[in-house]
């Protein structure tokens, strides 16, 4: 059921008196779990479980109810580039908790400033982006494309940012550019539900139902990166067709 506005009273008290006090209490207990942890696990297995952990909780104090489908498509490839549209700072926790492997999430650097959350981030080997910088950003790419290579999956919001009003905004080539560079497999994902879960500009949880879903991975066998803005295309053009199932 799409979000209503204004939100009602009920949501907004629930919200500030339990719902968002759970939140904050999970990601509290877990991010210093997986700080600790870092100390003495280097492959950073025991840190992905713990964020599932986390996820899970903080689906469950929004009241989200989580479905995947199209699981079988998050299981055929030993490493993938997973991109999603990008809408809710919930978006995190929907896919830690859907997909069963461990990998690495690019995302805006403004994460990283974040108690807790920002600490798990820098502990656990995820990659920060700053889109302001083009230096920057192709260096991060290029870490991230070694770890590809190197068999470590990764998870990008072609978007960049949250989508202001729901709707899927232009995306950006670097999901492409990575899945190019390592000849890996483009897996477009799609979420649905999670903007009316907590969208942009506010803090209060709209419970409801949220679907993850996997659409078939895209090849990448012989481009190159010239073309990376019609695979970038192919890619926006599967998520679209996801979001009308």
């Amino acid at each position: 059921m799409p979000r209503p506005n204004p939100l009602p009273l009920y949501y907004r008290f629930t919200t500030n008196v339990f719902r968002a006090p759970l939140f904050f209490l999970a990601t509290a207990v877990c991010g210093t779990a997986a700080l600790v942890a870092s100390l003495f696990a280097k492959t950073g297995r025991t840190q992905h479980r713990i964020a599932r952990l986390w996820a899970r909780l903080c689906l469950l104090a929004a009241g989200a109810r989580l479905r995947i489908e199209g699981e079988e498509n998050l299981r055929k490839y030993p490493a993938a580039v997973y991109a999603s549209n990008h809408t809710s700072y919930m978006d995190t926790p929907v896919v830690f908790a859907s997909l069963p492997f461990q990998f690495r999430i690019l995302a805006k650097k403004e994460l990283w400033t974040l108690p807790f959350i920002g600490w798990y981030l820098a502990r656990s080997g995820q990659m920060p982006i700053d889109t302001e910088n083009p230096r920057s950003t192709l260096s991060s790419l290029g870490k991230a494309a070694q770890a590809l290579k190197g068999g470590m999956s990764l998870f990008v919001f072609p978007e960049g940012s949250r989508t202001p009003d729901g709707t899927t905004k232009e995306f950006l080539a670097g999901a492409a550019y990575l899945a190019i560079r390592a000849q890996a497999p483009l897996v477009p994902i799609a979420l649905s539900g999670v903007y009316d879960l907590l969208p942009i500009h506010t803090r209060h949880f709209y419970p409801g139902a949220v679907r993850l879903m996997a659409g078939e991975p895209i090849s990448t066998a012989g481009l190159t990166l010239r073309d990376a803005n019609q695979l970038t295309e192919t890619l926006r053009q599967a998520i679209a067709e996801l979001l009308t199932r």
